[in-house]
């Protein structure tokens, strides 16, 4: 079962030159559609004097939501290449956007495709690229005596952790990476009077 993926921690940049061309690409880590937005905004006002600001983004764990605009230079040319790059690096929850200043020479179609493709790689090159496990969240209900037998599968599992809230009942929040979580749901419902919450998706961890 597949359940990590591949992301960035922090920004990183990247440049390159094509013909006097001046390009200046962004990677970003995001999260949200709106988030994405809100950077593209501030990107825009910052390199208000450029004549292009290209993007892609792809986020979600199973890479299935994304978008790519070319603003402004011919179509497929700077968007579908800076995407591709995400693809070939198999990132999520980036945003990459390369900023053009035109140096006074056309490019061509395979010119821009070029240098888009190259500026977003520089910038992917200058991150700092880490995995992550896409993990299920069990909330855990029972009372004090079985907290030996909980704790003695919780630890049979080493890629889970845990919170908890002892009050007059015992209450534990298990976080478990999700090619191991149906195997601890079947174990820990094998214990009598334990009630255990269907898993929530926690994404990153």
């Amino acid at each position: 079962m597949d359940d990590s993926y591949k992301t960035i921690e922090e920004i990183a940049e990247g440049y390159i030159t094509e013909r006097k061309s001046k390009f200046i690409s962004y990677i970003i880590p995001v999260e949200t559609e709106d988030e994405v937005k809100e950077i593209l905004d501030e990107y825009r006002k910052k390199y208000y004097n450029a004549r292009h600001v290209c993007w892609a983004y792809m986020l979600g764990e199973t890479r299935e939501e994304f978008r790519a605009n070319d603003d402004g230079e011919p179509s497929g040319t700077a968007g579908r290449p800076i995407l591709g790059q995400i693809n070939s690096f198999e990132l999520t929850n980036v945003l990459i956007l390369v900023v053009r200043y035109f140096g006074g020479t056309l490019l061509g179609t395979g010119g821009l495709i070029k240098a888009y493709k190259e500026a977003a790689a520089a910038a992917i090159e200058n991150a700092r690229i880490v995995e992550r496990t896409i993990d299920d969240t069990y909330v855990l209900h029972f009372d004090y005596p079985l907290l030996n037998d909980v704790m003695r599968i919780l630890h049979q599992f080493e890629e889970s952790s845990w919170t908890q809230n002892f009050t007059e009942t015992c209450e534990m929040e298990v976080t478990i990476r999700q090619s191991q979580s149906e195997a601890l749901f079947n174990s820990l419902s094998k214990i009598y009077g334990v009630t255990v919450v269907e898993p929530q998706n926690e994404g990153e961890q």
